[in-house]
């Protein structure tokens, strides 16, 4: 059955990840740099951005409780977090040929709306998307079968006729589930190249 539509993933999909540096900009240590980076983006709360249902200050909070001893340092970095996420030069080019070969070009992804508004120049490949949904604007997150669901149902998507990019593969299990075609992403040339030849037909 001919493929009509892509659903990309937008994190480490079509933006690079940069958490593991953002840290760097303040002038820490290594070991400071991955100390802040194991109390927040590795933390356990560091879905509650992506789920929405706090407020940011309400998400930082609880960074600053797990790890008290670097409360200042916490804070200041998370006034901004550009950088957390960086621009991917090949997103738009594959959007646009993904859309030439005459199927739609979707997003589904763990996301908030923080990280989107703060890394708005990394996010520049979103008018060209035929749409898609963020989790902070429905407040669950992947894997969650819900979460895919509501986009197969606002967009009348037949899930066999739709492949799913995702570099985490509990995300691609909960896509396989609901009769989703897939594609684990570790890198962009391994996905683009996988693309290619599932969207020959």
């Amino acid at each position: 059955m001919r493929i009509n539509t892509v659903i990309f993933d937008i994190g480490g999909v079509l933006v690079d990840f940069g958490r593991e540096h953002f840290f760097e900009q303040f002038g820490h240590s290594q070991e400071m740099c991955m100390r802040l980076y194991d109390s927040t983006v590795r933390s356990p709360y560091w879905k509650e951005f992506d789920l929405g249902v706090l407020a940011d200050e309400e998400v930082i909070d609880l960074f600053a409780a797990y790890a008290p001893e670097f409360e200042s340092e916490i804070r200041e970095a998370m006034k901004c977090v550009h950088g957390v996420v960086r621009r991917m030069d090949a997103a738009i080019p594959w959007i646009r040929e993904v859309q030439a070969s005459g199927r739609k070009a979707l997003y589904l992804s763990n996301y908030s709306m923080k990280v989107a508004r703060d890394n708005a120049d990394a996010m520049d490949f979103l008018p060209y998307l035929d749409g898609g949904i963020l989790s902070c604007d429905y407040h669950v997150i992947k894997p969650d079968p819900a979460f895919y669901r509501i986009l197969i149902d606002k967009y009348d998507l037949d899930p066999a006729r739709c492949v799913f990019l995702d570099d985490l593969e509990d995300n691609i299990a909960a896509a396989k589930a609901l009769g989703i075609n897939t594609i684990l992403v570790r890198d962009h040339e391994q996905a683009a190249a996988d693309l290619g030849r599932m969207l020959e037909d």
